[in-house]
């Protein structure tokens, strides 16, 4: 399965955000919209990068309330590993685990075209392990 089922099924819609803007924005987009990591784009559409819940706490930890009014580019994490439509579970699974963040954003043609976190991913692969047992059982029974 890949990257471009993935989306086909949860849509494209990503949620993003300006270097501009501040943490605090952040903080209050990631949880009206019950989501884990913002994407920064800039006007063109492209990514300059991410910030996670993860920021948001680090960000507060080292600069208290103060760290609320920083800049998003500030604090934002600059080297993005992103990957294409054609990337396959496993392989977004491998640079998950191996990166150790949780959301990959798709770019297509230099643009951000969505955005895939670990929940879509377990989501997708169950489902194909559970349609691996069923073909199983299903072959056992006709024998």
């Amino acid at each position: 399965m890949s990257v471009e089922h993935i989306l086909g099924e949860k849509g494209r819609d990503v949620v993003t955000i300006s270097p501009e803007q501040t943490i605090g924005d952040v903080a209050d987009m990631l949880s009206r919209h019950r989501i884990g990591a913002i994407v920064v784009t800039g006007e063109d559409g492209g990514v300059l990068g991410i910030v996670s819940e993860r920021d948001v706490v680090r960000a507060v930890a080292d600069g208290g309330g103060a760290a609320l009014q920083q800049p998003v580019g500030e604090r934002m994490t600059r080297r993005v590993v992103t990957c294409g439509l054609a990337a396959g579970i496993d392989e977004i699974m491998g640079l998950m685990t191996n990166g150790k963040f949780r959301h990959v954003p798709v770019v297509e043609g230099g643009r951000l075209g969505g955005i895939v976190s670990i929940g879509d991913v377990v989501k997708h692969r169950l489902a194909e392990v559970e349609a691996e047992h069923q073909a199983m059982r299903d072959y056992i029974a006709t024998a």
